[in-house]
C-alpha cells in the first residue's frame, strides 16, 4: 500500500496539473471501486475548478470551488498518471479519468480495486469516518516528543505495532516504520510504553528524517507504485533493513580504536500480521 511519501509524491505531481483548472470532462467506467462511487459523481465534479490539492495521512484531498472535497485513497494498487498531451487508449483497469480545460488527462488505474473515491463537504471533511480518528501528521510540529510520549503512555504493544496505528501517527506504514526504528536503533519488539525518554527523542527525529528522504526520492516503488509522470520512486535502493532479511547490516559502528560495519544478518519476524525487518545487534 502506498504510504505517506508515495501519496505526497502523487500530490506534488497533481498540483501543477490541477490547481486553478476547470474539470471539463469526467469519465467513470464503473460504478464502484472498493466502495460504490458517490451518486452523481460525474455531475458533481463536471465544470468545477480545483482550488487546492492536499494530503492527510495516506489520503489525497482535492478541494473544489463548489465547496466539495474529492477524497482519494490509492488502496493497494491504485496509481494516478498525468498526461499533459494526448493520453494513450485506456486499459481495462483505468477506471476514472479527469480532463482539464487545458487538455490535461488525469487517469486513475487500480487493478485490485482496493482504492476508493468519495465526495464530501469541505466544511466537514475532517469528520469523515476514514480520517476523523487520525493522529498528527509526522512532518508537522504537531508530531513532537511530548505528543508522541502521550500517545505511547500505557501502551503494552510492540513499538512497531504502535507505529502502524494511524491514531498515534498518521501516514506511517510498514516500510517506513521499519526504517525509522533502525535509524533510531530501537528494537521493533520493545514495548511501546518503554519508549518515552531518550528513545522517543531519537525516534521522532528518525521518523521525520526517513520520510523526508523518501519524499525526495519519489517514494518506494514495489509492484504498482509510480509517480504521476509514470516514473518509479527509488527510495527502495536506500532501504537499510526492509526487505533485506538474511543480508548483512550496513550500519557503521564506532569504537575507541576503529570504525567498522556491523555485518550482522538482518532478521525478519511477523508482528500483527506484517513483516518486520531489523538488526538484532544494532536495535535494542
Amino acid at each position: 500500500m502506498p504510504e505517506l511519501p508515495e501519496v505526497e509524491t502523487v500530490c506534488a505531481g497533481l498540483k501543477p496539473a490541477l490547481v486553478g483548472q476547470k474539470l471539463v470532462g469526467i469519465e467513470q467506467r464503473r460504478k464502484d471501486l472498493r466502495f460504490p462511487l458517490p451518486a452523481n459523481f460525474v455531475a458533481t465534479l463536471s465544470g468545477k475548478i480545483v482550488k487546492a490539492v492536499r494530503r492527510r495521512a495516506k489520503f489525497i484531498l482535492i478541494h473544489l470551488d463548489s465547496g466539495f472535497v474529492l477524497m482519494i485513497h490509492l488502496g493497494m494498487s491504485g496509481r494516478i498518471t498525468v498526461y499533459p498531451d494526448d493520453a494513450p487508449p485506456a486499459g481495462r483497469h483505468d477506471h476514472i479519468e479527469f480532463l482539464t480545460e487545458k487538455g490535461v488527462t488525469i487517469r486513475y488505474c487500480d487493478p485490485r480495486r482496493f482504492g476508493f473515491m468519495d465526495l464530501v463537504p469541505g466544511s466537514s471533511y475532517a469528520e469523515h469516518p476514514m480520517i476523523r480518528h487520525l493522529g498528527p501528521e509526522p512532518l508537522t510540529a504537531d508530531f513532537n516528543v511530548t505528543s508522541f510520549n502521550n500517545k505511547l503512555n500505557g501502551r503494552k504493544i510492540p513499538i512497531k505495532t504502535a507505529l502502524l496505528d494511524q491514531r498515534i501517527v498518521a501516514g506511517l506504514g510498514n516500510i517506513y516504520a521499519c526504517e525509522a526504528l533502525f535509524k533510531a536503533r530501537i528494537s521493533p519488539k520493545r514495548i511501546a510504553h518503554s519508549i518515552p525518554g531518550e528513545r522517543s527523542k531519537r525516534l521522532v527525529v528518525a521518523i521525520k528524517e526517513v520520510l523526508h528522504a523518501a519524499i525526495t526520492a519519489g517514494g518506494s516503488s514495489l509492484k504498482d507504485f509510480t509517480g504521476t509522470d509514470g516514473n518509479l520512486g527509488y527510495f527502495q535502493t536506500q532501504w537499510a533493513v526492509y526487505g533485506r532479511a538474511g543480508e548483512k547490516c550496513h550500519a557503521i559502528c564506532c569504537g575507541p580504536a576503529k570504525t567498522w560495519y556491523c555485518e550482522h544478518a538482518i532478521k525478519r519476524i511477523v508482528q500483527s500480521g506484517r513483516s518486520t525487518f531489523y538488526c538484532s545487534k544494532c536495535q535494542r
